[in-house]
């Protein structure tokens, strides 16, 4: 496989603590043009959920914009997320 050329596909993800792990945070992910993870970074929120994930974020990276509506998802071993495409304004 070629080299991946654009690294610009980024969005972000927000989680429900299922399991009682006591951390609260959010994920950008960065995808290449192959969909396959180039980068992430996280940071901590106060609470789980789309709203905190907005509020954390906008303090944290305030230029980073989310471009969609956030879409709730269950993964295979039961947590609940949430994930939404994100660009720098």
């Amino acid at each position: 496989m070629a080299h991946p050329g654009k690294h610009d596909r980024m969005f972000l993800t927000c989680y429900a603590d299922t399991f009682g792990y006591g951390w609260h945070h959010v994920d950008l992910f960065v995808h290449d043009e192959n969909d396959l993870e180039v980068n992430w970074v996280h940071w901590q929120a106060d609470h789980d959920g789309p709203e905190a994930a907005d509020a954390i974020t906008a303090r944290i990276e305030p230029k980073l914009k989310r471009m969609t509506e956030w879409k709730h998802g269950i993964s295979a071993n039961g947590s609940e997320y949430w994930t939404a495409d994100a660009a720098w304004a």
